[in-house]
């Protein structure tokens, strides 16, 4: 606890406790406590001694029953009229040596890095994704192709197919970069792990354009939340019919949709400002003029702004997946180390 006091000086209670894995209300209970002595606990009077354990143990590795579980072990000795203790007690006895562990094949699962991707600008960094559309026909869906910039929050590029395919989704990035002019080099892709992300096609394209690509961990979404919230905005969108009679109904439909994105939704994540205004690097002046507009009405009437001169909601510098707000404080703790 007393490293997190210390670090709590530098960056805060909630971080410094984030960073060492340590539950607040452990914190501040523990803060007002004085500090406990741990008693050794007696051993109990019935448990076995020493040498009786190690007799037990013994007939539990013979060559007898060295493959058998205390389940089998314990009814074939006590079908020779012997007792030596408990099934539970056997279990602890092993334990104790550290002989009880699971002897089926476990499936082992990859370890995959949580992405931390930045970026600070336009073109820097896409995320991009796929979801269903529901047909009037039963079982029937379109598949709708979405590539959004992170920074701007501008839909970069866009199609609804009648199937999800690698080619298709291949045609849209390639159509993407070249529309926005791409450099190699620039640009990272991020998307989450469905076949068509994966795919070789898309993966040999992205090679090809000079673009990294970037997935999520397996079943997590939150590595994926611009494209997320995207497809939220869409299918809670007013007009959104829920079911589409045709394709050519649901291309119609997007449209509209991703023009009215694009060129007049203002997004609270970049400032209320026009997914275009900041892609296209028309934002400041925007800004500007809001800025204008809140100092003209603070100069009629200061008294409504509790004489404070009110700001626009101000741009943003960076934009994150996955900000590793952690890493920085364990790297306060590693160039300044606290023990406890």
């Amino acid at each position: 606890m007393n490293a997190v006091s210390n670090l709590a000086n530098q960056v805060g209670v909630k971080p410094a406790c984030e960073a060492l894995n340590i539950a607040r209300t452990t914190f501040y209970r523990n803060r007002k406590k004085t500090p406990y002595t741990p008693v050794q606990r007696p051993a109990p009077p019935l448990s076995l001694s020493a040498e009786e354990r190690a007799s037990v143990l013994e007939v539990l590795n013979s060559e007898r029953f060295q493959d058998k579980s205390p389940y089998e072990i314990y009814p074939a000795i006590l079908d020779e009229g012997k007792y030596l203790c408990s099934i539970s007690s056997m279990y602890r006895i092993l334990g104790d040596q550290d002989q009880v562990k699971e002897r089926r094949k476990q499936v082992q699962r990859s370890s995959y890095t949580k992405p931390e991707l930045l970026a600070t600008c336009s073109n820097q960094l896409w995320s991009w994704d796929i979801t269903k559309l529901k047909s009037v026909s039963k079982w029937t869906y379109f598949y709708l192709y979405v590539i959004i910039d992170v920074f701007s929050r501008y839909v970069v590029g866009w199609l609804v197919a009648p199937r999800e395919q690698k080619s298709l989704a291949k045609k849209l990035i390639e159509e993407s970069c070249i529309k926005q002019s791409i450099p190699p080099g620039q640009l990272t892709v991020h998307a989450d792990r469905g076949s068509s992300m994966t795919s070789k096609e898309v993966a040999h394209l992205l090679c090809d354009l000079g673009v990294v690509k970037s997935h999520s961990r397996p079943h997590v979404s939150n590595d994926n939340p611009f494209s997320e919230a995207q497809f939220k905005t869409l299918k809670y969108c007013p007009e959104f019919p829920g079911t589409f009679g045709s394709i050519e109904d649901a291309r119609a439909f997007c449209q509209v949709f991703f023009t009215w994105y694009n060129t007049c939704h203002y997004h609270l994540g970049i400032g209320m400002m026009i997914p275009e205004h900041v892609h296209y690097g028309t934002a400041d002046a925007v800004f500007q003029n809001r800025s204008d507009t809140l100092k003209t009405a603070f100069n009629q009437h200061p008294e409504r702004f509790k004489n404070k001169l009110p700001q626009p909601p101000s741009l943003p510098e960076a934009v994150w997946i996955n900000n590793p707000q952690k890493a920085v404080i364990q790297a306060i703790i590693q160039t300044d180390p606290i023990r406890a």
